[in-house]
């Protein structure tokens, strides 16, 4: 038992000694303004953007720069000028992509790569057979696989081809589905790259929370050029979106103690010189505040007692901002876990729609994959059966109106005979074309006829001569038999009237 807790409190120094080991590994971060841009003043006046060029159908305003607009076949790029002198990065992708339609066209695409594009290329805006990075945004289902808007990365050595008939399903590295059009507020990407890790994180523009970031990939062993250029272009199609980029801000990563050092550094003569700058005028600024404050003893000392006092407005307004600032700690924290209770609704059904049949790629969000890994392919619903259960829908819809209209049509009959009988109670019903009462009445007065011809003839014996009841039983198997004939004529009329 001894040498077990010995082994315990060993195994819990290692883990707190690797533990503190990864703290203390935080990479250093210096902001490389020459390689971002970002409102207000984003353009100058003559509409172009410090240390970077734009071309085709991009348009650079103050607040952002529009890389294709909402027109069909729209296509531009926006090039940093310079490439970089660092190796590790991270850029911060503020973007929109908006649309009147249910479904957009094309998409966005970040790029690192050895040499600038072109403006008008044929993969998102840009040019292909590129050598480095490239993450597309892709808002188009091109291989019908109901796998979009879709996030992916490729890695290219300058010899592969854009596979457009597949989204880049073959080539990719890795990839997520994630929804970023129409979003209420700006979405966001995170791309790092350092020491060969590349991660991107995501937010999807549903909170104004500017951490709400989740992991969309993170892959291992990623080899990219040194000293690339940063580029972002996109492109629309038959269908067209709005592709603005808000902000894209670039920081340098250095491991620990690999920071450069300027070459402007200031000596240790002017540092000096400076320091005492420095202290003779905070001293000559104690100075006048102790002449002050001996000619205005009065002034002052009333401030200093008032500084230890708050008035009711002011408690007033101190309680009411902190029960502010904890309804909107709690809000924050409700939307947060409902944008995670979001995600995985939307993540269940799609996995619950899939179906064993096809190839819906389920790569994206997977951390650790490795690249060049083939993807497992899973199917969605076909077209074909989605046709069969909307024929089967109208059909059904047809025939609930048929019967609509004939509950509708016997309703009206009803109503009518009704209003007959409330206006004569002893009336009978009578059919269109046929007067069943008159007839009825001349039924009547011949079997009156008869019965007088019957009693005037008296009680003589006829052997030969039809009885009354006979006669009567007669009488009535006949009004029967042309009851029933008006009845089915009358039904007949009625479907010949529905028909025209």
């Amino acid at each position: 038992m001894k040498m077990a807790a010995e082994v315990r409190w060993l195994l819990v120094f290692l883990i707190s000694c690797v533990v503190s080991s990864c703290h203390g590994e935080t990479a250093h971060r210096k902001f490389e303004y020459k390689y971002s841009f970002k409102p207000p003043y984003l353009a100058q006046k003559d509409g172009s953007v410090p240390f970077w060029e734009y071309g085709g159908n991009a348009i650079a305003s103050s607040e952002n720069v529009r890389v294709a607009l909402s027109l069909r076949s729209q296509k531009g790029a926006i090039w940093a000028k310079q490439p970089t002198n660092f190796d590790w990065w991270e850029v911060d992708l503020v973007f929109r992509i908006s649309g009147r339609g249910r479904i957009g066209a094309d998409g966005l695409a970040f790029w690192y790569t050895t040499a600038k594009g072109s403006y008008n290329g044929t993969v998102f805006g840009s040019s292909d057979l590129w050598t480095g990075l490239g993450i597309f945004f892709d808002s188009f289902d091109n291989d019908n696989k109901h796998n979009n808007p879709y996030i992916m990365a490729i890695v290219n050595d300058g010899t592969k081809v854009f596979d457009h008939a597949n989204d880049g399903s073959t080539q990719q590295l890795a990839g997520c589905l994630r929804d970023f059009r129409n979003k209420p507020f700006a979405t966001r990407a995170r791309i790092e790259y350092y020491k060969n890790t590349l991660t991107l994180l995501f937010h999807n523009g549903m909170t104004n929370n500017e951490q709400d970031y989740d992991i969309c990939f993170r892959v291992e062993n990623v080899m990219l050029p040194k000293h690339g250029y940063f580029g972002v272009s996109a492109a629309t199609g038959g269908l067209a979106d709005d592709h603005d980029v808000l902000h894209f801000l670039t920081t340098s990563l250095y491991p620990p103690g690999q920071l450069p050092t300027d070459g402007q550094k200031v000596s240790l003569e002017e540092q000096a010189k400076l320091q005492q700058e420095y202290l003779d005028y905070q001293k000559k600024l104690d100075e006048q505040k102790e002449e002050y404050r001996k000619e205005h003893p009065d002034q002052f000392r009333k401030n200093e007692f008032e500084e230890y006092y708050e008035t009711e407005n002011q408690r007033e307004l101190r309680q009411i901002f902190n029960g502010q600032s904890q309804m909107f700690d709690a809000l924050r924290e409700l939307s947060r876990k409902l944008d995670e209770v979001v995600g995985r609704q939307e993540r269940t059904l799609s996995l619950i729609s899939q179906v064993q049949v096809g190839g819906v790629q389920v790569t994206g969000g997977q951390t650790g994959s490795q690249p060049g890994s083939q993807p497992v392919l899973i199917d969605t619903i076909r077209r074909q059966e989605v046709d069969a259960v909307l024929n089967n829908q109208n059909i059904i819809l047809n025939t609930a109106r048929e019967i609509k209209a004939f509950v509708g049509e016997v309703h009206t009959k009803a109503e009518s005979i009704l209003s007959n009988q409330a206006r004569a109670p002893t009336a009978q019903v009578q059919p269109m074309g046929y007067d069943y009462q008159s007839l009825v009445s001349e039924v009547r007065d011949g079997l009156n006829a008869l019965k007088k011809d019957v009693k005037s003839v008296g009680s003589a014996d006829c052997p030969n001569c039809l009885t009354t009841t006979m006669f009567l039983l007669f009488i009535g198997i006949q009004m029967i038999i042309l009851l029933v004939y008006s009845l089915y004529r009358d039904n007949k009329e009625a479907q010949m009237k529905k028909l025209y």
